[in-house]
């Protein structure tokens, strides 16, 4: 499974290379949102309709898209996939305690009440280091 996401990643590098692709070449981080959202829609659709085929590939075409995206930022310097795959870790694993750690809960309200309150003291964290950020500059 790793060599395939290696090879989705240099693929995906060597389109956006000197010698890559003139479309995906021209791609931003904003042209590629209408195809991120068009992506999502077409796996809601596959789910709806069952077809494990056309999501099979709808999801690729997801992974794809943050593949893409990732290599873009990565271009700009400001994070690349590995990046992403640690936060998406990373996060997993925090809002999973239960499963990561030493709490328990009973059910799967008790797990929803958890990751809501956990979902609020990240977005705290997040507007102290804005504001922070903020009143250094």
């Amino acid at each position: 499974m790793d060599d395939q996401f290696i090879r989705l990643v240099n693929i995906i590098a060597k389109l956006r290379a000197e010698d890559g692709c003139p479309w995906d070449k021209e791609q931003t981080l904003q042209s590629l949102k209408p195809f991120l959202i068009e992506e999502a829609f077409e796996v809601i659709e596959a789910i709806e309709k069952e077809d494990m085929e056309g999501l099979k590939e709808e999801l690729g075409d997801v992974l794809m898209q943050v593949v893409m995206q990732s290599q873009l930022a990565k271009e700009q310097g400001l994070f690349d996939i590995q990046d992403v795959l640690t936060c998406a870790c990373e996060k997993l694993t925090r809002r999973h305690p239960h499963v990561f750690g030493d709490l328990k809960f009973e059910n799967s309200e008790e797990v929803i009440a958890h990751w809501k309150r956990i979902k609020e003291q990240e977005k705290e964290i997040k507007r102290t280091k804005r504001e922070t950020a903020r009143s250094v500059r």
